[in-house]
């Protein structure tokens, strides 16, 4: 397997605190046509300092006079931890006595920020270059490695790209290719192009290059979360790279890969990218877990989702019919979270307007919801913020318990405004580790007394009302969601996992485990 071959460019990072300055140098020279790549721009010498581990340039250009660590200090440091790193300096006039200092460290030559032009740098430039052992400082040349990234951002940008087929042949020789997709979440910097670059996609280049024989590829990142792979491979050697691919994904833990259908020619990346890779990414949000993402892996056929029905569970709500309309609404919710081709802005906007929904029509209907709606913004906001369907699952149940009690403690507790703020209490915190002692404080109440007036208004006492709310939100997380029982158990408040196996069994009449199973049977 070979990636695509291209002479290197020599790394520049800019050190300067003047915005207009670093600007007006990205613009005097086309870098990457005279052999250049700025990697990085830092604003004062401590920034430059944790750029280069990062940027690995080959040439530092630097202001002198700067805050926090200056360009005297800053060629100091480089020069003797980065000896191999040419320095120039940027100076005024009434500076020099700093410029001379830093020759004796080492740097390249200086330039007078007054007389700075786009000839005076590049020759400055090529001073440092040429003093760099080995480097080979060349133009590039039209089947060159910036003219395929160029070539490659027109396309899927959906440009018409005029190029040599043969030179085109000679880079991509076999019939079929794929995308391959990594979510990024890695700090990048931006080279000079404005695309972007990593040391992760590095690695994954290494990694990528082995094993696999009739296969090109080039990588480039499209946005700062994003590294794609374009394959370039003869058709027996697709199940070689599926097997690639997995492998590497399970032994980078925490990273996605995401491997489109096949397509036939250069002139498809639009399609391949906009229509095919695009539209995959989002599964990642409703399969965290699966690390290698295929077509051929998904749930098939397609699961649909029919609309809901908002006018008939309004209706329902409106005559108290709170039982059918609330069933309706959570079988859609198991429905709708196994549709992973809804858009996830979609999915997350259902759960926020149906939370609108309720709260404003138990206002009508003059149920005391001041509490509930209140705390929607809390449910609103992490839903807004859930990384996967899951954690929206999490927060949406919240919210339902919290409603279902609520309109309970309303509906039959009305002349009992204690209780009814207990239910409310409960139902916000039963996944916390809250305590009969904790409640009757919170609530300035005697324990013994509270614990004798829950269970006089309630017919239950107040352990055995926690555990059965906590056991029901239970059962609805061990059919949707994913996670270990451990996990779950901690999620409704218990800490000890051997206990809430106890009480979800006294509960059910089944083990977490066996409920689980049973489900999965339906």
């Amino acid at each position: 397997m070979s990636a695509l071959i291209h002479d290197e460019l020599c790394r520049v990072l800019i050190v300067d605190d003047e915005l207009l300055i670093r600007q007006g140098i990205k613009h005097y020279i086309n870098w990457e046509e005279e052999g250049f790549q700025i990697v990085g721009e830092a604003s004062n010498g401590k920034e430059a300092l944790a750029l280069i581990a990062s940027t690995d340039p080959h040439i530092i250009i630097t202001d002198i006079v700067m805050p926090i660590i200056d360009g005297e200090e800053l060629t100091r440091v480089v020069k003797e931890e980065y000896p191999q790193i040419e320095v120039i300096i940027l100076s005024s006039f009434g500076e020099f006595d700093y410029v001379r200092s830093t020759f004796q460290c080492g740097v390249v030559d200086y330039i007078l920020k007054p007389k700075l032009d786009g000839k005076i740098l590049l020759e400055v430039l090529k001073k440092a270059s040429n003093r760099i052992p080995h480097f080979q400082l060349t133009k590039k040349q039209s089947d060159s490695h910036l003219s395929i990234e160029k070539m490659i951002y027109k396309l899927i940008s959906g440009y018409e790209v005029n190029y040599v087929p043969e030179q085109i042949a000679e880079i991509f020789p076999y019939k079929s290719y794929y995308l391959l997709g990594i979510p990024s979440e890695h700090q990048s910097t931006t080279n000079e192009m404005g695309h972007y670059i990593t040391n992760k996609q590095k690695k994954l280049e290494m990694l990528l290059s082995s094993n696999l024989s009739k296969t090109n590829y080039y990588s480039f990142k499209p946005d700062k979360n994003l590294i794609v792979f374009l394959f370039n491979i003869d058709k027996s050697e697709r199940s070689n790279l599926v097997a690639h691919v997995k492998k590497l994904a399970e032994t980078e833990r925490g990273t996605t890969f995401i491997l489109t259908k096949e397509f036939s020619s250069l002139e498809e990346i639009e399609t391949a990218y906009n229509k095919m890779l695009v539209e995959m990414l989002q599964y990642k949000f409703y399969f965290p877990d699966q690390l290698f993402i295929t077509h051929e892996n998904l749930p098939q056929p397609i699961p649909k989702c029919e609309g809901f029905n908002l006018d008939w569970f309004t209706s329902e709500f409106k005559r108290e019919n709170f039982d059918s309309a609330l069933k309706y609404l959570e079988e859609h919710v198991l429905t709708l979270s196994t549709c992973y081709t809804t858009d996830i802005y979609e999915f997350k906007s259902f759960f926020n307007n149906i939370i609108f929904n309720i709260t404003i029509l138990l206002s009508n209907m003059e149920y005391e919801i001041e509490e509930l709606d209140k705390a929607k913004y809390t449910y609103l906001r992490a839903i807004d913020e859930s990384e996967n369907a899951s954690e929206v699952l999490i927060h949406w149940n919240k919210f339902l318990v919290n409603a279902k009690h609520h309109i309970t403690s309303c509906k039959s507790k009305a002349g009992n405004p204690n209780i009814n703020k207990l239910m409310q209490y409960i139902a916000n915190h039963y996944a916390e580790p809250i305590t009969l002692t904790e409640v009757a404080k919170h609530f300035h109440f005697n324990p013994s007394y509270l614990s004798n007036y829950f269970t006089t208004h309630n017919k239950e006492s107040f352990t055995e009302y926690l555990n059965k709310i906590r056991i029901e939100e239970a059962s609805k997380l061990l059919k949707q969601n994913t996670a270990a029982i451990s996990e779950i158990g901690s999620m409704v408040g218990y800490s000890d996992h051997s206990y809430f196996c106890k009480v979800f069994k006294k509960t059910m009449g089944i083990s977490p485990s066996q409920y689980r199973r049973k489900q999965q049977l339906k």
